[in-house]
């Protein structure tokens, strides 16, 4: 069995009690980073083997893991934040998992987009779900998409791009377009900006340094 599990986006007190059991349960623990996810485990007072399982090794790695499913051990799937296969790695995984027969369980927990969402504001019944942009090569075309939706669009940024990828977004979208920015969800320096794409983007401009992950929110059409 293959358990998908989330972890915190931030403040560990929103792991889940089941998450908590099976993480004491499972055989291995297959992590993004493994330090990142040795630090959770340390502070859960769990002591499990790790795979390291990324972007960068995952085809590398998925048969010796399926291997060991496959010989009858459990294992937990965890990211550094989140839900796995939600913008980090696990598509591929689970895929070969139910390619090979092997069981696949998925808890519900945290993700940063569900939120950032609903504190936005903006029309939550239908939404579109974007994630990270291309850093170079089709970004502007996802953008260009994005901006004709009818419905709320999400996106995640990194810090070191936030400035840049607003005022895409001003230029595609037009500066009166309803927009929101979450930062930090759950944790201590937790920060919300509402507005339109040209306050995000004052916002950012006069910002000295932004810290931290990011969801932006963009309304309609």
């Amino acid at each position: 069995m293959l358990y998908v599990l989330p972890t915190p986006i931030g403040n560990l007190g929103d792991i889940t009690i089941r998450t908590i059991e099976l993480l004491r349960a499972v055989d291995f623990v297959i992590a993004e980073d493994t330090r990142v996810s040795g630090q959770l485990l340390k502070h859960l007072d769990i002591s499990k083997p790790f795979r390291s399982y990324h972007v960068h090794n995952e085809h590398k790695v998925v048969d010796s893991i399926i291997q060991q499913l496959g010989a009858g051990q459990n294992a937990a799937l965890i990211t550094d934040a989140g839900t796995p296969g939600i913008s980090d790695p696990g598509y591929l995984l689970i895929r070969e998992c139910i390619n090979k027969g092997i069981d696949v369980e998925c808890l519900p927990g945290a993700t940063a987009f569900v939120p950032a969402l609903v504190i936005s504001g903006l029309p939550a019944h239908h939404f579109y779900f974007e994630g990270f942009l291309p850093h170079k090569k089709g970004r502007k075309t996802r953008i260009d998409f994005l901006a004709t939706l009818p419905d709320t669009f999400i996106l995640y940024e990194s810090p070191h791009r936030l400035v840049k990828c607003v005022k895409e977004l001003v230029e595609a979208c037009g500066v009166d377009r309803p927009a929101c920015l979450c930062r930090e969800l759950s944790k201590l320096h937790e920060e919300t900006v509402r507005g339109t794409l040209l306050d995000l983007q004052n916002w950012a401009e006069k910002k000295d340094k932004v810290k931290g992950e990011i969801v932006i929110v963009v309304g309609g059409c």
